[in-house]
């Protein structure tokens, strides 16, 4: 029996209920398949339904504030994401009249579409034989057939999408594609896969070769950088703090933080105070106090920032114009989210 149709036997049987796939519908696919970039389906299910609701058209989308669209992101990380998804949601409305593109050359165009999302919607709402590979792919593929080509190299990428593409069931693209990664996801998942229970055990080249904890091979990481934030949580008699959106190309762009000072270690109380950017904000005494005693450490995937939360009370602050009561409406990252919730509980 061939590899796909094996697979797809496998997948009728086994396939998960997802909202995503009781449609064809190009908009929903493609806000899924975003949303489930670096994200579990567990995860994603909450902001696929909750963003449906809110943007059920491309229309609502595009019409939003990029401000409304981040704060219901919010918790999923990548935050790029979002801002592309936004963008695009935009372009679909002005280059095309709202119609979502339909082959996988114009999806691609997409800003923050790449060859993956892009052959998903193509295959999965127009029908179009174009093979995904993401993480279960390369895991299937390189288990399955033995290969140890690095899946994060350039080599191995182009590698992978040949053979995914040299299987797909052309005349089901779309059901090849979403059995293909759910196989990766449920039956040869990344350790202890269900190999006794596999349809291709007996085909498959790591199985037999004892190899399954070997494959896939990826190239050495993108060393990690160490970052140390220290957020001045300013707290006025009258009840105001101070909030700004993060600019610029670094993370949590279009996200609001209160007051940052970034130094190269982690700071004393003392060299907080001799801080330019405190004196600045302070020129005035004023009470502080370290919320978190020991460091949070919130890792990213290239970064582990070690923070510390700094809560500044004084009587009043000219450049604190934002009331505590609506401090929920911004969108923040998961880090400063996560904070705000400690400090309500002990305030």
């Amino acid at each position: 029996m061939k590899f796909s149709n094996t697979l797809i036997f496998w997948y009728l049987q086994n396939k998960r209920e997802l909202p995503w796939r009781k449609t064809k519908n190009p908009y929903f696919i493609w806000l899924s398949e975003i949303m489930l970039q670096q994200t579990r389906v567990a995860q994603g299910l909450d902001y696929y339904q909750k963003f449906t609701t809110n943007f059920p058209t491309v229309f609502d989308l595009a019409n939003a504030d990029e401000s409304t669209v981040l704060k219901m992101w919010q918790g999923l990380g990548y935050y790029s994401r979002a801002r592309n998804l936004h963008f695009s949601a935009k372009q679909i409305v002005s280059d095309f009249n709202g119609e979502f593109p339909s082959t996988f050359k114009d999806i691609i165009k997409l800003k923050g579409v790449g060859d993956y999302t892009a052959s998903a919607i193509a295959s999965i709402a127009f029908n179009e034989p174009t093979a995904v590979v993401d993480g279960n792919v390369y895991r299937v593929l390189s288990r399955y057939f033995g290969i140890n080509t690095p899946i994060n190299s350039s080599k191995g990428i182009k590698e992978f999408k040949e053979l995914a593409q040299s299987l797909i069931d052309k005349s089901q693209p779309g059901t090849f594609n979403q059995a293909i990664m759910d196989f990766g996801a449920i039956q040869c998942k990344p350790k202890k896969p269900l190999c006794m229970f596999c349809p291709f055990s007996e085909s498959c080249v790591a199985l037999q070769k004892n190899l399954i904890e070997v494959l896939p091979v990826k190239e050495k990481k993108v060393k990690v950088k160490k970052r140390y934030f220290n957020y001045l949580v300013v707290k006025t008699k009258d009840d105001k703090t101070i909030l700004t959106e993060r600019k610029g190309k670094g993370i949590w762009q279009g996200l609001y933080q209160f007051p940052l000072v970034e130094d190269t270690h982690m700071i004393t109380k003392e060299e907080l105070l001799a801080s330019d950017i405190f004196n600045e904000l302070f020129p005035n005494d004023v009470s502080i106090s370290l919320f978190n005693k020991k460091d949070i450490v919130h890792k990213l995937s290239h970064q582990h920032l070690y923070t510390q939360f700094w809560v500044i009370e004084t009587e009043q602050l000219y450049s604190a114009n934002i009331s505590w009561k609506s401090i929920e409406d911004y969108p923040v990252p998961v880090l400063i989210a996560n904070f705000l919730e400690d400090f309500k509980l002990k305030n």
